[in-house]
């Protein structure tokens, strides 16, 4: 689901910056959204809800097999706990993928698990960042990710595949 199509003042240099977010909570997806655009922050969002959905986006597969539903992302921010593949097994199976591997990995989670956090390094993942509690504090989170990843860091131009 593409839900953002503006341009970003953030890291203008890559035009074709996209963010692919694998979150099945309605009301979670909604809150980022909405602290995107009062951050000001347009580079396009496209979501699917669970680990199967997201593999078939990565892959072009089903509906999105069309390449202008599923354009190669800059970054993938995840929710750990999805219905069907989970995200530690998504995670596993993109770091593993040659094309895919290099696409930075955020995980965007409740789960403060030791057990997790460990796994989804070992796995490869680039982040792990907890969804804190309540408005304000999310809103914070989210701009720190948003001014790490877009203004501090280098990010790979994505791979066409």
């Amino acid at each position: 689901m593409r839900d953002s199509s503006l341009h970003s003042p953030f890291n203008t240099h890559n035009a074709k910056q996209v963010i692919l977010f694998v979150e099945d909570s309605d009301e979670d997806f909604a809150a980022f959204t909405r602290i995107f655009q009062e951050a000001a922050f347009f580079i396009p969002v496209y979501r699917t809800c669970n680990g199967d959905d997201a593999l078939d986006y990565l892959y072009r597969q089903g509906e999105y097999a069309d390449p202008t539903k599923s354009p190669r992302p800059t970054i993938i921010l995840m929710d750990l706990n999805l219905p069907g593949t989970d995200g530690r097994e998504l995670i596993e199976k993109l770091k593993q993928d040659k094309q895919l591997r290099c696409i930075p990995i955020v995980v965007f989670t409740t789960s403060s698990s030791p057990k997790d956090v460990e796994a989804c390094y070992q796995y490869g993942v680039n982040c792990y960042m907890l969804k804190p509690i309540g408005v304000e504090a999310l809103r914070k989170t989210i701009r720190i990710f948003l001014d790490y990843w877009f203004k501090t860091a280098a990010l790979p131009n994505p791979v066409q595949r």
